[in-house]
């Protein structure tokens, strides 16, 4: 049963780097946002080695990292607010 799951997911996979709508330098870009967002090594690794054969510059990486990484930061923050505000933490009576 695996197997069959695992060709399911090897063709959806493979389908989404073939599109109708992105480029390849943006679905590359996509790609890597995603798989540095879901803390996939493996992927990040595959994504970065990919972009670099597209001839993405490091500067296009760069903007990238900062995307997920303000990305994160705000999902944190919001976090926190989310257990101050259901807890009835007030922040502004810590010293």
């Amino acid at each position: 049963m695996l197997g069959k799951h695992q060709d399911a997911y090897g063709a959806f996979y493979r389908s989404t780097h073939n599109n109708d709508h992105l480029d390849t330098k943006t679905e590359l870009l996509v790609g890597l946002s995603a798989a540095m967002a879901m803390n996939c090594l493996p992927c990040t690794r595959y994504y970065l080695l990919e972009a670099k054969k597209a001839g993405i510059t490091k500067g296009e990486i760069s903007d990238v990292t900062a995307k997920v990484m303000a990305v994160a930061a705000g999902q944190k923050k919001l976090q926190m607010q989310e257990v101050l505000d259901k807890y009835h933490i007030d922040i502004d009576k810590f010293s």
